[in-house]
């Protein structure tokens, strides 16, 4: 069930993360699972490195979803460039 709800998770903080920027994100569902997971990962170190979250604690909602949008901001300047 555990993997069941992470690619629930991802796929919610994806579709908020696609909504939230501005332009044209084609992308299917799989790649906006992986987009909120990787979200969610980026938000979580990212917490512990700064000593916001204790190891082995997952970031909030918010978090994961501002990680996703970082990652949507990277993601569009390679893919702008190429």
């Amino acid at each position: 069930m555990s993997i069941i709800g992470t690619l629930f998770v991802g796929l919610i903080v994806g579709l908020i993360a696609r909504a939230l920027k501005p332009g044209n994100d084609s992308m299917g569902w799989i790649m906006t699972i992986l987009l909120g997971v990787a979200g969610s990962l980026l938000a979580t170190y990212v917490g512990v490195a700064l000593n916001w979250y204790q190891a082995g604690e997952s970031a909030s909602w918010i978090a994961s979803v501002v990680g996703a949008v970082v990652l949507l901001l990277i993601y569009n300047v390679f893919r702008s460039k190429t």
